[in-house]
């Protein structure tokens, strides 16, 4: 008499308010969707490639919560106490995601095991979340369609949101490991609420209730502790001191000193040394405004670091020089930081100098002056916003703010590391109407890095002759770097051009680095 008082207790679902399970479905479906881009975001930053990383995360962690589905066939009694196992496992492991992640490929070499390990347990734990929540509730209202209804409504409304605030409000503001932590924590509040909320019919009460109270502290203490976790992990990627570090709106940026080097990062990328960086700002400067027309009216897309702008105002006929930066963060540290407003000899702060943050793009298709000289110094084409500023489109739009007779320079990957993508480059930008040159040196902290000479008119480098106070080039040396030995040039024949439509760039670009 008394078990089947304790079943009837357990399974009359009559006694149910469904409200709290759906608040939890609209919870846990913004956890989950957190967690896929927390670890697309992390494979993103520390192996590039975003479309190759996402595209993983998401089809394993699909695959993965099918997983999780299917399972749950098996699972016919005690629905309330899987469920609270199932919240309190996901946030503890969810929480300590990212800081796996990291641990694994800063100490370890086994990062992709790790990688698809942890997609795939959070992906089949989070598969097990919906089918359990839709059985209990659907016990309690007697009416299958109405209870998926209901479910998956609160279950794609929580996906829209975690998606919006993620790249709105989390990363920016917490970064991923802090971020990871507090999806974890969410988790196992709601794994309380459920506690709070069903008592009576979780069997295991006890156990449940230590546990969440555990896990709480535990995933809590983490959140407090994350700066600190993120610090000690990216000391041991970088390899020389950090003295400052900051998640932007659009990416992390890292400054590291040894000595007199510093040396500034975006993304685990080095945008440069100051021990050597004047060799790859003289070369991306000076063979351009020697040979052009007019050097009155001046713009540099990207140089956030105002080391272009440097060069360019060593030259008394500048009137104006627009720099367009997408990162206002990383103009504002350049603008104000000591070290480095020495190195760039302040010249964010001269008055001939006009800051705007935007896309290079959008700057491009909106705006309506021309220029004597355009300087691309932008990162790397190694994600597709970036290499949607390497496209046939975007010389195209370049083509059109040129003046008559003036001169373009593209910062354009190594010839020797990532040769098919500096061909691909030079020979996009032939594509759309461009005379070009390409020419290329040693920066020592880079390695062999090259660029690309371009004009709307037929030029000769002869004719370069510098006449401002350089370090490293000469008249002599500047012939020399439009040399390129024969293991630096590929079937050329065989090179794409690169498109909106078919990023080619993307590819040569990331299958050289692979190799690499």
């Amino acid at each position: 008499m008394n078990d089947n008082a304790d079943y009837n207790k357990h399974n009359n679902c009559e006694q149910i308010n469904a409200s709290p399970l759906l608040f939890a479905v609209f919870i846990i479906a913004i956890c989950g969707i957190v967690y896929e881009l927390i670890i697309g975001a992390i494979s993103s930053y520390l192996l590039g490639d975003s479309v190759k990383q996402y595209s993983i995360t998401i089809g394993l962690f699909m695959s993965a919560m099918g997983i999780g589905s299917y399972a749950t066939k098996r699972l016919r009694h005690n629905l309330f106490d899987f469920f609270v196992a199932i919240e309190l496992s996901i946030g503890l492991f969810g929480g300590l995601s990212a800081i796996i992640l990291f641990a694994s490929y800063a100490f370890t070499q086994i990062y992709y095991l790790v990688m698809y390990s942890t997609i795939i347990i959070i992906g089949i734990l989070v598969g097990l979340e919906i089918p359990i929540i839709t059985r209990i509730i659907e016990e309690k209202q007697s009416n299958l369609r109405i209870t998926i209804a209901n479910v998956l409504s609160f279950d794609y409304i929580g996906a829209l949101l975690g998606s919006l605030f993620f790249p709105l409000i989390l990363l920016p503001n917490l970064g991923q490991i802090k971020t990871a932590f507090l999806i974890g924590f969410i988790n196992i509040v709601v794994a309380n609420l459920i506690i709070y909320k069903y008592k009576d019919f979780i069997k295991n009460i006890k156990i449940m209730k230590t546990l969440a109270i555990l896990f709480a502290i535990l995933i809590g203490m983490g959140f407090i502790m994350g700066d600190y976790a993120s610090n000690f992990i990216e000391d041991n990627i970088y390899r020389d001191k950090i003295i400052y570090r900051k998640q932007t709106k659009y990416q992390k940026m890292v400054v590291t000193k040894h000595r007199d080097d510093l040396r500034l990062f975006l993304n685990g990328n080095i945008q440069f040394s100051s021990f050597d960086e004047y060799r790859y700002h003289e070369a991306l400067i000076h063979p351009a405004m020697s040979l052009a027309k007019e050097t009155k009216e001046i713009l540099i897309l990207g140089g956030g670091d105002g080391l272009a702008a440097r060069e360019i105002l060593k030259y008394d006929e500048v009137e104006n020089i627009v720099l367009v930066d997408l990162d206002p963060e990383v103009i504002s540290f350049c603008r104000t930081n000591p070290l480095i407003k020495k190195l760039n000899n302040n010249s964010l702060k001269n008055n001939k100098v006009h800051v705007v943050n935007q896309d290079a793009f959008k700057y491009l298709e909106n705006t309506s002056q021309k220029f004597d000289v355009i300087i691309v110094d932008l990162p790397d084409p190694n994600n597709e916003s970036l290499n949607k500023l390497y496209t046939n489109i975007f010389y195209r739009l370049i083509y059109q703010h040129i003046n008559e007779g003036g001169m373009l320079a593209i910062q354009s990957t190594s010839p020797y590391y990532a040769s098919e993508s500096y061909w691909c480059i030079r020979k996009t930008v032939q594509s759309e109407g461009f005379f070009t040159s390409g020419y290329h040196l040693n920066v020592p902290s880079f390695g062999d890095w090259g660029f690309t000479l371009a004009s709307n008119n037929s030029f000769s480098k002869e004719n370069i002759d510098i006449t401002v106070p350089t370090r490293y080039l000469n008249k002599d040396i500047v012939q020399s770097l439009f040399s390129f030995a024969k293991d630096l040039q590929p079937a050329q024949k065989k090179i794409e051009i690169n498109t909106l439509t078919n990023p080619i760039l993307l590819q040569y670009y990331q299958k050289a680095w692979d190799s690499y």
